[in-house]
């Protein structure tokens, strides 16, 4: 697996995730912008690989801000979730090493090219490095396994009444991965904002005493707060990114809709994932939406596999 991510909570929790499933070899993070920026994502990255006992896997940057722009900086709705530093202003021992020198897009295409389909690439933050990859190689979009957390299809989104966040930071770069024809999994709000933790379940996390899960108890409760303000109705945050990973893992964890996506880039509807209208008789589908999930499976699964993963750090 390969996790292209912008590292803020949901971000932390992902990265938790893999290194707790035992059928997942991480072998890469690819770093990219969003809810934080590249850096200070980036640091967040090889800090939580280092606590969470895997200093082995290796980090590579991406892009620092979208395709259309010359630029980027964080939101502050971005700031308000995530924290400053991404990881809810908790302060974790930084770790003292390189990033590596090879890009996140070479780093993409390259594994895809060793690999094939036996590699995933679950991404969940803007898709400009995968749109990077894609042109880089004309092959990638024919052999790459993708697995996204963004859009919302059967739902309003969660930056205005189309849009969500992911696909807010750089549509042309989603619109490119959608009319590649590269085989995708989109984990959208449809789903992501079923699974939903509370203080109960990082309370489990609390009670282990180590640092790591108090830590991660700390970033995820801050998260849950922010959630409090943002989002009430909802009754606990949201599980966007380790549903990305969990159904890359185990795809039956969701029910899944077979489509051709677009992205509109015209405003007023700039940023929503809609199917394509020009596509919509195709036979081939290159999308696969997920419009239902097994809840309750799934937070036993996250709660077991990140708690087993704590135990064996602090043990070990």
């Amino acid at each position: 697996m390969i996790l292209d991510i912008d590292t803020g909570v949901d971000d932390c929790l992902a990265i938790a995730y893999a290194l707790g499933s035992p059928e997942v070899e991480l072998i890469g993070i690819t770093g990219t912008y969003g809810n934080v920026l590249l850096e200070t994502g980036l640091q967040n990255d090889v800090a939580l690989l280092s606590m969470f006992g895997h200093p082995e896997v290796p980090v590579f940057a991406g892009f620092p801000h979208a395709r259309a722009t010359e630029g980027f900086e964080v939101l502050e709705i971005s700031a308000f979730i995530h924290g400053k530093n991404g990881i809810g202003e908790v302060e974790i021992p930084s770790a003292d090493r390189p990033i590596e020198s090879k890009s996140a897009s070479d780093f993409m295409v390259e594994a895809v090219r060793e690999y094939g389909s036996d590699v995933v690439i679950v991404a969940t933050g803007p898709m400009t490095n995968l749109a990077g990859a894609i042109e880089k190689d004309p092959s990638f979009k024919d052999n790459a396994r993708i697995v996204i957390m963004g859009g919302a299809l059967t739902v309003p989104g969660n930056c205005n009444d189309v849009m969500e966040a992911n696909i807010s930071q750089d549509p042309e770069a989603a619109d490119l991965l959608f009319r590649s024809g590269a085989k995708v999994t989109m984990i959208g709000l449809d789903v992501t904002l079923q699974t939903l933790l509370t203080y109960e379940h990082t309370k489990t996390w609390r009670e282990l005493g180590t640092p790591a899960a108090t830590a991660l108890a700390d970033i995820t409760d801050f998260y849950i707060k922010a959630y409090e303000t943002t989002a009430p109705h909802l009754g606990g945050c949201g599980l966007h990114d380790p549903l990305a990973v969990a159904v890359a893992v185990d795809p039956s964890l969701v029910t899944l809709f077979p489509c051709n996506l677009k992205v509109d880039l015209h405003d007023p509807v700039r940023g929503r994932t809609i199917c394509d209208e020009k596509r919509l008789n195709d036979p081939e589908k290159t999308a696969q939406v997920a419009i239902g999930v097994d809840v309750d499976r799934f937070l036993d699964e996250f709660m077991t596999r990140i708690t087993n993963m704590l135990k064996e750090v602090d043990n070990g």
